[in-house]
């Protein structure tokens, strides 16, 4: 008998209404617990979401509205399946999918869990590389297993099983248990952080701060699901060098919720501008920003760092440094054919007008008299307009609104000019961010997260 299949196991499936364990919910759970390589009990039971199951997920499972109205909801049933998964190796087929939500759901209900989890997706890459697919089906197919009820829980924990005993006929106890024993691991902390201050953390949206002897700043992150992406850094297989430092220098973990993803972009991005972490790269304060300015048929690279919104989002393309402009200017040029000697960056040249360029036939030859300067202007200002930045849209602030239902809280973010002036959670606060919060310069990381948060659908924004 491997020892893996000699200890304490539960094998576990759930069915959702979704794939996000912030806002979708566990519909149907299945547990095998088993005990001496056997299976001492089935449990199962559906669970009343409250929330509607979207019409794919019902073709999919076969789980219908109807079916889980009278059925209890998670936390009536969470102390004793909390119970039912102590102690024992937690299984599922990605099991980072399911643990998560079952995380996610003891949270709502008052309970921290944790355990140690093995995920027999990653169980079949290690034993079967020669293998391309390994999901679900894939397996069962494979090693030829029964499955009665495919998408339901029950069905998929008792082929997860069958995985399992199969894997241990085919490749034997030492081969499987060296696969589990490279796989199944819980996160070493580092010696400084106590288990406790980790699971405090709530899996939400929010930032995080690692720091290190005598509160030095190491390193801010941000997550829509805080814990895992902490508990992630500490990760056996996941950690790099860069990472096994910052874990030998952490003496504190602080941590800050947010209503969304959004607040957390934002946080994120001022923290790192403000507490300058050691292990921190992106997000630090653009020095170098710039960006080309088109005057008539004059093209010049401007630094950006000390204008205002209104004056930088004039400008085509904003880059970080004066390097990343000109890399971004020659691949203009050459999918257009343009003139850089002609525009002002390269020097002329000594003989006949014709830059390197043309002679090489990556320009059109402006340079060489053989394209009309007009038409160069225009191709040149076509070419540009795809690098524009983008103009602030509204006549004034507005407040983009992020709801996080569970703790009934509603923030609203405060902008004005592509600048982050705050966060308000009373109406009170509003006229206090825009009064007393009005920034120095233009920030190019706030830029780049509220273009694109602005572009997505059924935003809720009122204008102050």
């Amino acid at each position: 008998m491997t020892p893996l299949l000699d200890a304490p196991l539960a094998i576990v499936d759930l069915e959702t209404t979704g794939a996000h364990p912030a806002h979708d919910r566990v519909t149907e759970i299945a547990v095998l617990e088993v005990d001496g390589g056997e299976v001492a009990n089935e449990w199962s039971t559906l669970v009343n979401p409250q929330t509607g199951i979207p019409a794919a997920i019902q073709a999919l499972t076969g789980i219908t509205p109807a079916m889980v109205a009278d059925a209890p909801t998670f936390r009536e049933l969470a102390q004793a399946l909390h119970e039912r998964l102590q102690g024992r190796l937690f299984i599922a087929h990605n099991a980072r999918f399911d643990y998560g939500f079952l995380r996610q759901e003891f949270d709502r209900a008052g309970i921290r869990f944790q355990a140690r989890t093995l995920c027999t997706v990653k169980l079949s890459r290690r034993l079967y590389p020669e293998h391309a697919r390994h999901n679900l089906d894939s397996v069962i197919a494979r090693h030829q297993l029964a499955c009665e009820a495919r998408h339901r829980a029950l069905g998929d924990a008792r082929a997860v099983w069958g995985f399992l005993q199969a894997a241990a006929t085919e490749r034997g106890p030492d081969q499987l248990g060296t696969a589990v024993r490279q796989l199944a691991r819980q996160q070493t902390l580092p010696p400084h952080i106590d288990r406790a201050v980790v699971d405090a953390i709530p899996e939400a949206p929010g930032v995080y701060i690692f720091r290190g002897e005598g509160g030095t700043p190491l390193y801010v992150g941000k997550s829509v699901q805080l814990r895992s992406r902490v508990l992630q850094h500490f990760a056996d297989d996941l950690r790099s060098s860069r990472e096994m430092q910052l874990a030998r220098e952490i003496r504190a973990i602080e941590w800050q919720r947010t209503a969304g993803e959004l607040g957390a972009l934002l946080r994120e991005a001022a923290l790192v501008k403000t507490l300058l972490p050691v292990f921190n790269r992106q997000l630090r304060r653009a020095r170098e920003l710039c960006g080309f300015a088109l005057e008539g048929d004059a093209l010049k690279l401007v630094a950006a760092g000390g204008l205002a919104a209104h004056d930088v989002t004039r400008l085509h393309g904003l880059f970080r440094s004066r390097r990343a402009a000109m890399e971004a200017l020659r691949g203009l040029a050459d999918e257009h054919a343009l003139c850089l000697q002609t525009l002002g960056f390269e020097p002329a040249a000594r003989v006949g007008g014709a830059c390197f360029r043309h002679q090489i036939q990556r320009c059109a030859g402006v340079c060489a008299g053989r394209e009309d300067p007009r038409v160069h202007r225009a191709r040149v200002a076509a070419a540009l307009a795809r690098l524009k930045a983008h103009a602030w849209p509204y006549p004034g602030a507005i407040g983009i609104v992020e709801a996080d239902a569970e703790r009934d809280v509603t923030e609203v973010h405060v902008v004005h000019q592509w600048s982050w002036l705050g966060c308000a959670r009373s109406e009170a606060e509003i006229p206090e961010l825009l009064c007393a919060r009005r920034p120095a310069c233009f920030d190019l990381d706030q830029y780049r997260i509220l273009a694109r948060h602005l572009a997505k659908p059924r935003l809720r924004i009122v204008h102050l």
